[in-house]
């Protein structure tokens, strides 16, 4: 996060406010989602979810490219 200049505060409200764009259901040890919001820029977030501590935990944050995305940002090339 440091490295591409993306705060903690961009990826609490990315998954606070953000839309599931894809689900990775077959991650192990726990499934885990790529969520996608614009507040200052847009960003990805992966992140999954330990249902039994409720411990969340963030895979990676980025800014999206257009590279491997769409204009949208959401959908995969």
């Amino acid at each position: 996060m440091l490295e591409r200049d993306i705060s903690r505060r961009e990826v609490k409200i990315t998954l606070q406010n953000g839309e599931i764009i894809e689900n990775y259901e077959t991650d192990v040890p726990f499934e885990s989602a790529l969520f996608f919001y614009i507040d200052s820029k847009p960003i990805h977030v992966v992140a999954s979810l330990d249902e039994a501590t409720k411990t969340i935990y963030i895979i990676t944050a980025y800014v999206p490219s257009i590279t491997h995305f769409y204009e949208d940002l959401k959908t995969r090339r």
